[in-house]
């Protein structure tokens, strides 16, 4: 998809989905984005202000004549050139390029249209700036690794080129592009912002949807393989606490299980009662409380995503300039605090989500609590055979590596520079926090999805709902059933790819 960048809010599917960019020709947007331009650069001539004609931060006492302006913006890149850390991913990077286009479009940051349309040759050639993920507080803003974004568009540094990471210099000197140069303003306007951790953001939420809706799957699942009763997903039960995140948890875990064979209902389990002396007249509460948990997961990562959209489309930088009324605003609208808070709080739901299925996949293994699955899950009667014990074992550590990285960044403010800096936000410390979590949800679920099969085997696929099957004939295609010891890890290898390509949504 083509995405046109104008004033409008853009979503986050939209940038998701965008393949290329294209800044509109539309009059209006053009008159806009040259009134603050033009505005500004007389407004600079004749007046001291801060970050294009004065030094940045506590240094912004120190005045800089307009003539010195150009040099100002070029030291503004290569001294914050210091990024650490491994590289985000290029679609991360790419990500960001794309949000500070949106940016910068509102016409609030008195950028020029040709910066506009060197953001835009960016992605319209693919040339993608390589951003370290480390070296950034949250404000103001994510300076250190949007400087290299800024830094590319000056021909320096590195890009992510056609599979390979190369010097942006040979690169444009192959195409025949040359190196900008900024404006007064413009590579200010292109650090000091929130873009880097809410690129970081949006791709650990993508990660995170994929994963929250694989987890219902493995929910409807239990439900199925533990012969469980499937009062708790009733409509009834959930139209009596109608939280949006738990009815459409409840609606999923109903909806999934349709047409299983195996689960029972509220007019036939008091009749299971009598006939199974096995059978509780209640499942435990991580299967049948577990609308109610993953419903808190899902209503806060609707907040998040809403958030994270908000601050892609918002203007974060500074100062401000309203073009049309010829003002100028000091402000701080770097502070990346919805960021931090949207992602400590999804922090904590994808530790509930690895609790969750620490303590579903125990039941599932456990020969006191699996109705009849057996001793974990053995399909061979022999004592010298383990099954899924050592599984059980690696899901169980993940989850501890998951939920004890759950304190909040944004309580650890680090005042820096000069104390200028006093309180920030560490959104993208934030961030990263979070998408470091989603490679032990993704091994986790695929252990136990490799478990789930398993039962399957056990219980018989012809009695399962079709939902689960389809997941079982994905698995048994790539990982044939445990029946003796072996190692397993590179079947969870090659589940995970299942998992990251939606097969068990």
């Amino acid at each position: 998809m083509t995405l046109t960048i104008d004033s409008r809010n853009i979503s986050l599917e939209e940038i998701i989905s965008a393949t290329d960019i294209v800044i509109s020709e539309d009059k209006a947007f053009k008159q806009t984005i040259a009134e603050a331009h033009d505005f500004l650069m007389e407004q600079i001539k004749t007046k001291p202000i801060y970050g294009i004609t004065t030094g940045y931060g506590a240094s912004g006492k120190n005045y800089v004549s307009y003539e010195d302006s150009e040099t100002l913006q070029k030291n503004l890149f290569r001294f914050h050139g210091c990024g650490v850390g491994v590289n985000l991913s290029e679609k991360v990077c790419r990500y960001a390029v794309i949000m500070r286009t949106v940016s910068l479009s509102k016409g609030r940051s008195a950028v020029s249209m040709d910066l506009l349309h060197r953001l835009e040759l960016l992605i319209q050639k693919d040339i993608i700036p390589v951003i370290p993920s480390q070296g950034s507080v949250g404000a103001s803003g994510d300076l250190t690794p949007l400087s290299y974004i800024a830094a590319v568009i000056a021909g320096e540094r590195e890009v992510y080129y056609k599979n390979e990471i190369r010097d942006v210099a040979e690169v444009y000197a192959e195409l025949g592009i040359e190196a900008y140069v900024f404006k007064p303003k413009e590579a200010l306007a292109i650090m000091n912002g929130t873009t880097i951790m809410s690129a970081i953001a949006l791709d650990g939420l993508e990660a995170f949807e994929v994963i929250l809706d694989s987890m219902e799957s493995y929910v409807a699942g239990m439900f199925e393989v533990l012969l469980g009763d499937d009062t708790p997903v009733s409509d009834f039960v959930h139209d009596s606490k109608p939280f949006l995140g738990q009815m459409a948890s409840a609606k999923n875990i109903q909806h999934k299980i349709s047409g299983s064979k195996l689960t029972h209902g509220r007019d036939d389990r008091y009749t299971k009662f009598f006939e199974d002396n096995d059978l509780n007249i209640q499942d435990n509460y991580s299967m049948r409380c577990a609308p109610q948990v993953l419903g808190v997961i899902r209503d806060n990562l609707t907040i998040a995503k809403n958030w994270i959209e908000t601050e892609i489309n918002s203007v974060n930088d500074n100062p401000l300039i309203d073009g049309k009324n010829k003002k100028i605003y000091t402000s701080g609208n770097f502070y990346g605090g919805y960021v931090a808070h949207a992602m400590d709080t999804m922090k904590i739901c994808a530790a509930n989500l690895a609790d969750l299925l620490d303590k579903e996949f125990a039941l599932l293994v456990d020969h006191k609590f699996n109705r009849g699955l057996g001793e974990n899950l053995k399909l061979a009667p022999e004592s010298y055979y383990h099954g899924f014990k050592a599984m059980q074992i690696t899901l169980s550590s993940l989850s501890a590596d998951v939920i004890k990285n759950t304190t909040a960044a944004s309580i650890h403010s680090r005042p820096t520079e000069s104390l200028n800096q006093d309180k920030v936000s560490m959104g993208t410390t934030a961030a990263n926090d979070f998408v470091k979590m989603m490679p032990e949800l993704h091994n986790m679920l695929s252990i136990a999805f490799i478990g789930m099969a398993q039962a399957v085997d056990i219980r018989g696929q012809e009695k399962v709902s079709s939902h689960l099957k389809a997941i079982f004939d994905e698995i048994r295609q790539i990982v044939k059933p445990l029946r003796e010891d072996r190692r397993m890890d590179i079947d969870i290898q090659n589940i995970k790819v299942l998992l990251m390509q939606k097969k068990f949504v």
